[in-house]
């Protein structure tokens, strides 16, 4: 689903509406960088964004910022079979002599577009010596060539590359535009999908849409046709919203009791605690904005900001603890066993 359903417009890109306005107005007005940096989370369009923007300024009749799907470069850029569109993966090319050769190639004019298009995929993954080898080709390319770097960890490449590029941070996607988006999918796909397993679905991937696709395509695998909010829980240790809630409630009433005894259900069936932690912050950081907006409510938002704490602090803990469930029975209460 995440390859079939791949944007082949910009207007199909979710959740990045500032990129596409910033990148149709350069287009616009003619004002094309020579190198640009794509930031954010995996699973949010950098790559994407990048093949269509090289797109984009190859169309035989452009530069425009949407091509018509009978263009022929068009479809060979999507495909990755043009030759003057050139998609390097960091990780594995991130030698300097590598990039050499990269630096070299660069002086020949393209044999079929506009312009020949490098996109570097995973840029922090180059070596120093591998910055160092680009510096001087960034700063002054031949005007047939253009730059695109995504990268999940900005703060790993170089400054001197940073400064020679212009930024763009793609965000992560809101759960309400990934359940838009999925739902649609599905009734293309015939494939009948309970609005709670979509939202599911969508709070799992944790703002990454190709993570949420590729979750849902194992869905379809394991449930065939028709998917439940019980499928997506059971297969992926989740805990529904109405737990979490009640979770949640538990809590707020110091009734230490019964919040133990729920843990140790989801314990018993297998529930994805780290998962479940993060939800249970959710929820409280939802219950906090609504009684910081209400004036007329009588709680107490300073005790929903300990629990958030206590929360965050757990959090942290999972990652480095040996047993989930003590350590979550410890927090919980201090004298339990």
């Amino acid at each position: 689903i995440a390859r079939r359903w791949r944007p082949q417009q910009f207007s199909e890109l979710v959740g990045q509406d500032h990129v596409v306005k910033t990148l149709g107005n350069a287009i616009g007005m003619e004002r094309i960088a020579h190198a640009y940096l794509f930031v954010g989370p995996r699973g949010t369009g950098k790559t994407t964004s990048a093949r269509l923007f090289a797109k984009s300024l190859n169309w035989e009749e452009g530069p425009s910022l949407e091509v018509p799907p009978e263009s022929e470069i068009g479809q060979a850029i999507m495909e990755g079979r043009c030759l003057d569109v050139i998609e390097i993966d960091g990780a594995s090319n991130n030698s300097v002599d590598q990039v050499r050769e990269l630096r070299d190639e660069c002086q020949y004019a393209p044999a079929q577009c506009r312009f020949k298009i490098y996109v570097i995929d995973e840029v922090h993954m180059l070596s120093q010596a591998a910055f160092n080898a680009l510096l001087k080709t960034l700063e002054e390319p031949p005007p047939h060539v253009k730059f695109v770097f995504a990268t999940t960890e900005s703060q790993k490449v170089l400054p001197t590359i940073v400064s020679r590029c212009q930024r763009f941070e793609f965000r992560s996607i809101p759960v309400d535009l990934i359940k838009a988006k999925l739902s649609e999918i599905c009734e293309k796909e015939s494939i009948t999908v309970d609005p709670e397993a979509l939202e599911a679905i969508s709070r799992m991937a944790m703002g990454g849409m190709r993570d949420a696709q590729s979750i849902l395509d194992q869905m379809i695998s394991f449930c065939g046709k028709e998917l439940s909010q019980k499928d997506v829980l059971e297969v992926y240790g989740l805990v529904s919203r109405e737990e979490i809630k009640n979770l949640g409630s538990c809590l707020l009433d110091g009734d230490y009791g019964k919040t133990l005894a729920i843990t140790d259900s989801f314990a018993t069936v297998g529930v994805d605690f780290y998962r479940a932690l993060l939800d249970l912050a959710d929820f409280f950081r939802d219950r906090l904005v609504n009684e910081l907006n209400n004036e007329s409510s009588h709680s107490y938002p300073e005790q929903v900001v300990r629990i958030l704490d206590g929360v965050a602090e757990l959090v942290d803990a999972l990652d480095s603890g040996s047993s989930v469930r003590k350590d979550v029975r410890v927090r919980i209460s201090p004298s339990a066993p």
